[in-house]
Protein backbone atom coordinates (compact mmCIF):
# COMPACT_ATOMS: atom_id res chain seq x y z
CA UNK A 1 0.00 0.00 0.00
CA UNK A 2 2.84 2.38 0.84
CA UNK A 3 4.35 1.90 -2.60
CA UNK A 4 1.01 2.63 -4.24
CA UNK A 5 0.55 5.88 -2.31
CA UNK A 6 4.13 6.88 -3.16
CA UNK A 7 3.49 6.38 -6.86
CA UNK A 8 0.22 8.30 -6.65
CA UNK A 9 1.89 11.16 -4.82
CA UNK A 10 4.61 11.40 -7.48
CA UNK A 11 1.99 11.62 -10.24
CA UNK A 12 0.03 14.32 -8.44
CA UNK A 13 3.05 16.46 -7.59
CA UNK A 14 4.51 16.02 -11.08
CA UNK A 15 1.33 17.48 -12.50
CA UNK A 16 1.39 20.31 -9.96
CA UNK A 17 4.88 21.41 -10.92
CA UNK A 18 3.73 21.95 -14.48
CA UNK A 19 0.35 23.51 -13.78
CA UNK A 20 0.77 26.63 -11.69
CA UNK A 21 -2.90 27.35 -11.19
CA UNK A 22 -3.59 24.01 -9.53
CA UNK A 23 -0.37 23.70 -7.53
CA UNK A 24 -1.56 25.39 -4.35
CA UNK A 25 -4.81 23.44 -4.18
CA UNK A 26 -3.11 20.14 -4.91
CA UNK A 27 -0.42 20.74 -2.31
CA UNK A 28 -3.04 21.38 0.36
CA UNK A 29 -4.98 18.26 -0.63
CA UNK A 30 -1.84 16.11 -0.56
CA UNK A 31 -0.85 17.34 2.90
CA UNK A 32 -4.39 16.82 4.21
CA UNK A 33 -4.52 13.32 2.75
CA UNK A 34 -1.30 12.27 4.46
CA UNK A 35 -2.45 13.76 7.73
CA UNK A 36 -5.66 11.75 7.63
CA UNK A 37 -4.40 8.37 6.47
CA UNK A 38 -1.08 8.50 8.35
CA UNK A 39 0.93 7.01 5.53
CA UNK A 40 4.15 8.23 7.04
CA UNK A 41 4.38 6.47 10.39
CA UNK A 42 6.97 5.88 13.05
CA UNK A 43 8.17 2.67 11.43
CA UNK A 44 8.92 4.37 8.12
CA UNK A 45 10.86 7.12 9.93
CA UNK A 46 13.20 4.52 11.35
CA UNK A 47 13.62 2.81 7.98
CA UNK A 48 14.18 5.89 5.82
CA UNK A 49 15.88 8.38 8.12
CA UNK A 50 12.93 10.77 8.09
CA UNK A 51 12.74 13.31 10.88
CA UNK A 52 9.85 13.20 13.35
CA UNK A 53 7.88 15.59 11.14
CA UNK A 54 8.23 13.25 8.17
CA UNK A 55 9.81 15.88 5.92
CA UNK A 56 13.62 15.99 6.11
CA UNK A 57 15.41 12.77 5.15
CA UNK A 58 19.01 11.79 5.73
CA UNK A 59 20.36 10.14 2.60
CA UNK A 60 22.11 6.79 3.21
CA UNK A 61 25.85 6.52 2.66
CA UNK A 62 26.75 5.74 -0.92
CA UNK A 63 24.02 7.92 -2.45
CA UNK A 64 24.76 8.97 -6.03
CA UNK A 65 26.33 12.30 -6.82
CA UNK A 66 24.01 15.26 -7.33
CA UNK A 67 23.27 16.01 -10.99
CA UNK A 68 25.41 18.81 -12.38
CA UNK A 69 23.75 21.99 -13.63
CA UNK A 70 24.54 25.27 -15.33
CA UNK A 71 21.88 27.94 -15.93
CA UNK A 72 21.70 31.70 -16.53
CA UNK A 73 21.84 33.70 -13.31
CA UNK A 74 18.57 35.49 -12.71
CA UNK A 75 18.81 39.25 -13.27
CA UNK A 76 22.50 39.02 -14.25
CA UNK A 77 22.71 38.71 -18.05
CA UNK A 78 25.76 36.85 -19.28
CA UNK A 79 26.48 35.17 -15.95
CA UNK A 80 25.73 31.56 -15.05
CA UNK A 81 25.13 29.55 -11.91
CA UNK A 82 26.72 26.11 -12.04
CA UNK A 83 27.38 23.33 -9.58
CA UNK A 84 30.92 23.07 -10.96
CA UNK A 85 31.52 26.60 -9.73
CA UNK A 86 31.38 25.26 -6.16
CA UNK A 87 33.87 22.44 -6.61
CA UNK A 88 35.17 21.14 -3.29
CA UNK A 89 32.54 23.03 -1.27
CA UNK A 90 29.31 21.90 0.39
CA UNK A 91 26.27 23.47 -1.30
CA UNK A 92 22.60 23.97 -0.44
CA UNK A 93 20.35 23.76 -3.52
CA UNK A 94 16.81 25.09 -3.10
CA UNK A 95 14.09 24.58 -5.73
CA UNK A 96 11.39 27.28 -5.74
CA UNK A 97 9.11 29.43 -7.89
CA UNK A 98 7.50 32.83 -7.39
CA UNK A 99 4.01 31.34 -7.92
CA UNK A 100 4.49 28.61 -5.28
CA UNK A 101 2.55 29.44 -2.05
CA UNK A 102 4.82 27.44 0.34
CA UNK A 103 7.87 29.10 -1.24
CA UNK A 104 6.57 32.46 -0.05
CA UNK A 105 6.77 31.12 3.51
CA UNK A 106 10.20 29.55 3.09
CA UNK A 107 12.20 32.05 1.03
CA UNK A 108 12.45 34.83 3.65
CA UNK A 109 13.90 32.26 6.09
CA UNK A 110 16.52 31.15 3.59
CA UNK A 111 17.35 34.77 2.73
CA UNK A 112 17.83 35.58 6.42
CA UNK A 113 20.01 32.50 6.91
CA UNK A 114 22.20 33.46 3.99
CA UNK A 115 22.69 37.01 5.23
CA UNK A 116 23.57 35.74 8.72
CA UNK A 117 25.79 32.81 7.72
CA UNK A 118 27.17 34.16 4.47
CA UNK A 119 30.42 32.47 3.55
CA UNK A 120 29.91 29.33 5.61
CA UNK A 121 28.00 27.24 3.05
CA UNK A 122 26.97 28.43 -0.42
CA UNK A 123 23.23 28.56 -1.10
CA UNK A 124 21.84 28.39 -4.64
CA UNK A 125 18.21 28.97 -5.58
CA UNK A 126 16.80 27.12 -8.60
CA UNK A 127 13.88 29.09 -10.03
CA UNK A 128 11.65 26.63 -11.87
CA UNK A 129 8.84 27.02 -14.44
CA UNK A 130 8.75 30.79 -13.93
CA UNK A 131 9.22 34.06 -15.78
CA UNK A 132 12.42 35.95 -15.08
CA UNK A 133 10.48 39.13 -14.26
CA UNK A 134 8.23 37.42 -11.70
CA UNK A 135 11.17 35.60 -10.15
CA UNK A 136 13.29 38.75 -9.91
CA UNK A 137 10.43 40.65 -8.27
CA UNK A 138 9.87 37.78 -5.82
CA UNK A 139 13.56 37.65 -4.93
CA UNK A 140 13.77 41.38 -4.33
CA UNK A 141 10.61 41.40 -2.19
CA UNK A 142 11.99 38.61 0.01
CA UNK A 143 15.49 40.01 0.41
CA UNK A 144 17.24 37.25 -1.55
CA UNK A 145 20.93 37.94 -2.11
CA UNK A 146 22.17 34.42 -2.88
CA UNK A 147 22.64 33.33 -6.52
CA UNK A 148 19.49 32.29 -8.38
CA UNK A 149 19.58 30.02 -11.41
CA UNK A 150 16.75 30.51 -13.89
CA UNK A 151 15.39 27.19 -15.19
CA UNK A 152 12.06 27.92 -16.93
CA UNK A 153 11.86 24.50 -18.62
CA UNK A 154 12.25 22.34 -15.48
CA UNK A 155 15.51 20.78 -16.64
CA UNK A 156 17.02 20.74 -13.15
CA UNK A 157 13.73 19.64 -11.57
CA UNK A 158 13.68 16.58 -13.81
CA UNK A 159 17.35 15.82 -13.11
CA UNK A 160 16.81 16.02 -9.34
CA UNK A 161 13.45 14.24 -9.52
CA UNK A 162 11.68 17.25 -7.98
CA UNK A 163 7.94 16.68 -8.34
CA UNK A 164 6.76 19.63 -6.22
CA UNK A 165 8.18 22.75 -4.60
CA UNK A 166 9.83 23.87 -2.48
CA UNK A 167 12.49 21.24 -2.03
CA UNK A 168 15.99 21.62 -0.63
CA UNK A 169 19.05 19.44 -1.17
CA UNK A 170 22.18 19.54 0.97
CA UNK A 171 25.34 18.46 -0.83
CA UNK A 172 28.64 17.63 0.84
CA UNK A 173 32.01 18.81 -0.47
CA UNK A 174 32.08 16.00 -3.04
CA UNK A 175 28.57 17.02 -4.14
CA UNK A 176 26.75 13.94 -2.94
CA UNK A 177 23.27 14.53 -1.53
CA UNK A 178 23.37 13.96 2.21
CA UNK A 179 20.03 15.50 3.23
CA UNK A 180 16.77 16.29 1.46
CA UNK A 181 13.80 18.35 2.62
CA UNK A 182 10.41 18.34 0.87
CA UNK A 183 8.24 21.37 1.63
CA UNK A 184 9.09 24.59 3.51
CA UNK A 185 12.25 24.02 5.48
CA UNK A 186 12.34 24.48 9.25
CA UNK A 187 15.21 26.02 11.19
CA UNK A 188 15.97 22.61 12.72
CA UNK A 189 16.13 20.99 9.27
CA UNK A 190 18.31 23.79 7.96
CA UNK A 191 20.76 23.36 10.82
CA UNK A 192 20.79 19.56 10.47
CA UNK A 193 21.35 19.75 6.73
CA UNK A 194 24.25 22.16 7.15
CA UNK A 195 25.80 19.93 9.83
CA UNK A 196 25.57 16.86 7.58
CA UNK A 197 26.88 18.71 4.52
CA UNK A 198 29.90 20.06 6.35
CA UNK A 199 30.70 16.95 8.39
CA UNK A 200 32.95 15.47 5.71
CA UNK A 201 34.61 18.63 4.53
Amino acid sequence: MERTWSAALRDVLGSAARHKVLSGVIAVCVVATFAVIGVIGTASHAATGLNADGIGAIIPAGAPAAPSFSFPELDHPGQRVSLAGYAGKPVVVNFFASWCPPCKQETPKLASFYRTERGSVPLVGMDENDTSADAASFAKKNGVTYPLAWDPHLVASDAYDVAGMPQTFFLNASHHIVYHVIGPITTAELNQGIALATASR
